[in-house]
């Protein structure tokens, strides 16, 4: 039986409200253009491009935080448009670039996200959180007193309190030390593994793609330019890594080859 697709998302299209103060003023294209793509059920699909390639909007759009000006974006087959407080309770997400009250301990901060979350016994989801993330010495810690490696850990502490069935992660092991970063990583595969959950990254660490994520999505200029698992991508564009595929299309705006009119 084929997996339900757990996000759906339909020729969505965003762009940015700008003030037009002439005739001859350009409009700049949308930050995504057209996008479609469906996520299956407990899969682990990464979102890659260089910046400003509209992964954020992707993401802030499967949030709900962002409206797309057309199309539609679906979640858990909930509209995120019209009924998004169905889907969030089941999903969450992790950034490292996204602060978190410094004035709170962790554990304050943890047991405020808990409670928005409806997680009925809080404290007892943070005990069990706490050792895996390395966690357990900072609790009482001020949040803003933390290093960028330990507010790493504590954002994905805060990302799978609800338990998730679909985890959307950006950056994921932004900071960490490769010790640090690869602990992680397991984490997330055992979380995965264990709980049929989805995961969405967002990632530049091509060697943290290949390791967690069955499919890439590749995003330039807000379209999404080609879809594979990452050997399938690697082979198709004839290059030794992931790592050179994404340069590839970021940089120098290759296509694969089976597409017509590419550059190799």
């Amino acid at each position: 039986m084929k997996p339900r697709s757990i996000i759906a998302v339909e020729n969505a299209v965003k762009r940015f409200d700008f003030e037009r103060r002439s005739a001859r003023a350009i409009i700049p294209p949308p930050a995504v253009d057209r996008v479609s793509f469906r996520v299956a059920e407990g899969s682990a699909t990464a979102l890659l491009g260089g910046n400003g390639a509209g992964k954020s909007t992707t993401i802030a759009m499967l949030l709900g935080v962002l409206k797309p000006t057309s199309g539609s974006v679906a979640v858990l087959g909930v509209d995120m448009v019209a009924d998004r407080y169905r889907a969030l309770p089941w999903m969450n997400f992790s950034s490292p670039y996204v602060d978190m009250p410094k004035k709170l301990s962790v554990r304050e901060n943890l047991i405020v996200y808990g409670r928005l979350y409806g997680v009925a016994d809080v404290a007892t989801r943070i005990a069990e959180l706490a050792p895996g993330l390395g966690l357990e010495a900072l609790l009482d810690r001020a949040t803003g007193t933390l290093s960028a490696g330990e507010a790493t850990r504590l954002s994905l502490a805060k990302a799978l309190l609800n338990r998730p069935r679909l985890l959307l992660l950006d950056e994921p092991t932004a900071s960490l030390d490769p010790d640090s970063g690869d602990w992680v990583r397991g984490l997330l595969e055992t979380y995965r593994r264990e709980t049929g959950a989805t995961l969405l990254i967002a990632s530049h660490n091509m060697a943290e793609v290949e390791r967690l994520c069955d499919r890439v999505l590749m995003m330039r200029a807000g379209k999404i330019v080609d879809d594979g698992a990452p050997a399938e991508l690697i082979h198709r564009y004839g290059r030794a890594n992931l790592e050179e595929v994404f340069l590839a299309i970021a940089r120098e705006g290759v296509r694969p080859p089976h597409a017509a009119g590419s550059a190799a």
